[in-house]
């Protein structure tokens, strides 16, 4: 099994990740297998749909909606170089309104040509302006830093973007270590949204690579230049990518209060029907560690 390592949790951390592990958002890409790898989602799953230029926003309210009416709860990603002006994202909201969806992820985006709105800040604040029915709002996060924004304007983003969101996400990344120094020193600064761990789900490296790849340039290019060397031991593997690893490093922090970490978000690659076993028999890996360790402690004592 590709980068998995041995079990340090304890009984709390085991308690902490099963607990965010019951119930994590799903992500999919609005590509053409996207319908046949929701059957695969659990009943009434949280699902976020991402957006991208070779799609077209409207691609992305389209799943959305047609996966609100199969009974799952959708999260649009809002991309705001894909919107024109206020009409049409006036339009947008109104569909989604009529469509039940009630929450979205507003992201800057890659769009190379953008409208009204060149960043997540300005949409924002235009949704704002002009009133949303909308009764959550995410916004990403970036713990590796961003392939074309430095880091200093990219956290100011994010503390002004943060009068308008209910919570971030933390953008694919493979380091447990980048991830919790990061949250630490936004917690430090005073930010206080509530996170949603991203994790990247299970997949093949091919597959991995050319849903990347099928996202959109600029996104292919933000991922390799992050992940150079994670990108050479899939190659190097042949097998399978899980996030055990990655989970476990992070259990600390997810165990701890100030972290605010609350929820998980897997990044499936449209590839649910591995993630979610791997996720099942995962958490079922954790309720019975939960007990052994629970036991083996009473034990000792």
């Amino acid at each position: 099994m590709l980068f998995r390592r041995r079990s340090s949790l304890t009984p709390a951390r085991a308690a902490a990740l099963a607990s965010v592990m019951r119930s994590p958002t799903f992500e999919l890409v609005p590509l053409k297998n996207a319908l046949d790898q929701a059957a695969f989602l659990p009943p009434g799953a949280t699902v976020s749909v991402t957006a991208s230029p070779t799609k077209g926003i409207e691609a992305t309210v389209a799943l959305c909606e047609q996966l609100q009416g199969l009974g799952f709860r959708t999260v649009p990603h809002l991309s705001a170089r894909m919107i024109r002006d206020r009409a049409h994202l006036g339009s947008l909201i109104a569909w989604l309104e009529g469509a039940g969806v009630d929450r979205a992820f507003v992201v800057g985006g890659d769009a190379k040509e953008p409208g009204d709105y060149p960043d997540g800040l300005s949409l924002l604040r235009a949704m704002a302006d002009i009133g949303h029915p909308l009764a959550e709002i995410g916004i990403p996060a970036y713990p590796q830093g961003h392939a074309f924004i430095a880091d200093a304007p990219l956290l100011d983003a994010l503390r002004a973007k943060a009068a308008y969101a209910s919570y971030m996400t933390t953008q694919l990344c493979f380091d447990p270590g980048a991830i919790a120094t990061w949250l630490a020193a936004r917690r430090a600064e005073g930010i206080t949204l509530p996170v949603h761990l991203g994790l990247p789900g299970v997949a093949e490296p091919q597959r991995l690579l050319a849903i990347s790849a099928r996202i959109g340039v600029a996104d292919t290019h933000r991922f390799l230049v992050k992940n150079t060397r994670f990108i050479a031991r899939l190659i190097r593997s042949g097998g399978y990518y899980r996030p055990d690893g990655l989970l476990e490093g992070l259990a600390p922090h997810v165990a701890d209060p100030v972290s605010g970490i609350v929820d998980l978000h897997l990044y499936t690659f449209n590839a649910v029907d591995v993630t979610e076993r791997w996720r099942r028999a995962y958490l079922a890996s954790l309720e019975g560690a939960r007990a052994e360790l629970a036991s083996d402690l009473a034990t000792d004592e």
